[in-house]
């Protein structure tokens, strides 16, 4: 059953693709109705989700205005107790990139004798990457509560290379070596896991710790900030730039859906239950999503991330020249998709055999989670390239038919509607640019604007098909399974 899970949402897809040409080629009037009615529902969530980007942008901009540290000491909440465990996983990474993620780490706004921090080294990855852990430990080591290098060995059994066997050695040294030694109580705990680009803002430990003591379910509950990808995004060509704020503005929407958001990327969540499930799974790709669902099945249903609406920067994905950095992206979102054929299987399995846990929820997370990837494969397809198919082999009666004629007339002007989601984009984008350049003049503002008519060709090439690529090489499994491809970062 858990290779069916594996293969399921490509075969979801491909049947989904393959029966609309079969539909469009014998029953073409059936499929061009089905279309129209599709792209009027694809209007709907547009307006819907942009509504929700709005209410998330809001609050964040809210937030980002309020010292949370004075918000800490005006409670009546015993928040010095708590420490903060941050973990940064690092493989090639150049000096400078560590640096100004440790520059922007200590010019915030909370304690950072409360801070244990933990720089995680791969032994595989060579001299130059210890070299620069060296070099930050000398500058940065001494302003935290506790600093701490590891390195995690290379070829361990069990393990695939990749973040989540780095950060559960790195976790479990730490919690060798400093947390028990020192006594430190686990509930008292709050771990952060940023890649090692993820610039973290002034206040984002004091908003962290606000929403932990003062949340329902402290202790069975995650905590994610929103990922904006702006870190380099002046040195970004147009398409990376769409695609890197599309991205941000997906994760701004899922924080005002908090029934449907999972952990993504940078998250913390309490020490205590980090160590009750054994730590992040070592044989995956996806730990960052995969974490939840352990903690999900672990606690029989009880537990959920809590969107705290404050933005993380990190990396645009940006390579030395354009194909480099189009070959870069494609890699990336491919790299994400596959979370599907890890993650669907882990908790479809796991739901199979836990009891406990609600058949209602089961079968709505199952669902929501399925028909995520399964739209991010396939939604975008239809939209853009088979509304044409009833006309192109639907065949001669119904190509001379009324409805031929009106069919690329009304699925086009309910897409000239759905442009309302890009206008969105387009202003909000140009509001989170941070500090302009030099060079940066006014006329930017509009080619930044006028970039995102490019939005089909990045939802189309880096969106649906490296989604479906991922979710084919579920299908065939074996040496067609992806492993950890860690995405190079550039200035």
């Amino acid at each position: 059953m858990r290779r069916f899970y594996e293969m399921l949402p490509g075969i979801l897809a491909w049947s989904t693709l393959v029966l609309i040409v079969i539909i469009s080629r014998f029953a073409p009037l059936f499929a061009a109705v089905f279309i129209i009615l599709f792209d009027t529902y694809w209007l709907l969530k547009t307006v819907y989700l942009s509504l929700h980007l709005r209410i998330t942008f809001n609050k964040m901009r809210q937030n980002m205005k309020i010292n949370w540290l004075e918000k800490l000491k005006e409670s009546d909440k015993n928040w010095q107790d708590i420490y903060h465990l941050v973990i940064f996983p690092m493989y090639k990474e150049p000096y400078q990139i560590v640096k100004e993620t440790f520059d922007a780490l200590v010019k915030n706004n909370y304690p950072l004798k409360k801070f244990i921090v933990v720089l995680a080294l791969e032994d595989r990855a060579g001299e130059e990457p210890k070299e620069t852990a060296r070099k930050i430990e000398e500058e940065f080591g001494n302003k935290f509560f506790k600093f701490l290098i590891t390195v995690h060995p290379a070829d361990l059994s069990g393990e695939i290379p990749g973040k989540g066997s780095n950060e559960s050695w790195a976790a479990q040294q730490v919690k060798e070596k400093i947390i028990d030694s020192l006594n430190i109580p686990y509930e008292n705990i709050l771990v952060s896991v940023f890649d090692i680009d993820t610039q973290i803002s002034p206040e984002f430990f004091g908003i962290l710790t606000y929403n932990f003591i003062t949340c329902k379910h402290p202790q069975r509950s995650s905590f994610q900030p929103i990922p904006l990808f702006i870190n380099n995004i002046y040195q970004a060509p147009a398409l990376a730039r769409v695609i890197s704020f599309s991205s941000s503005f997906w994760h701004m929407i899922q924080q005002a859906r908090p029934h449907r958001l999972t952990t993504f990327s940078s998250h913390s969540m309490p020490f205590k239950a980090l160590v009750d499930i054994g730590f992040w799974n070592k044989d995956i790709v996806s730990e960052d999503s995969q974490i939840f669902w352990q903690c999900y099945i672990h606690y029989d249903g009880d537990w959920r991330v809590v969107p705290i609406n404050y933005p993380v920067s990190m990396d645009s994905n940006v390579a030395p020249t354009f194909w480099e950095t189009m070959k870069n992206q494609y890699r990336q979102q491919r790299r994400w998709a596959w979370g599907g054929c890890e993650n669907i299987p882990y908790l479809l399995t796991g739901f199979n055999k836990n009891k406990t846990i609600p058949k209602s929820k089961k079968w709505t997370w199952g669902f929501n989670y399925i028909e995520g990837f399964h739209s991010w494969a396939t939604n975008m397809i239809i939209i853009f390239t088979l509304g044409w198919l009833p006309i192109l082999i639907g065949g001669t009666n119904f190509r001379f038919s009324l409805l031929s004629y009106s069919l690329p007339k009304v699925t086009s002007y309910i897409m000239d509607l759905a442009m309302i989601g890009i206008v969105s984009s387009a202003i909000f984008s140009i509001i989170l640019l941070p500090p302009k350049p030099k060079w940066f003049k006014k006329w930017h503002y509009f080619l930044y604007a006028v970039q995102w008519l490019l939005t089909p060709i990045t939802l189309i090439i880096f969106g649906s098909i490296p989604a479906l690529d991922a979710q084919t090489r579920g299908i065939l499994g074996g040496k067609y399974k992806l492993g950890f491809w860690v995405t190079p970062k550039h200035r």
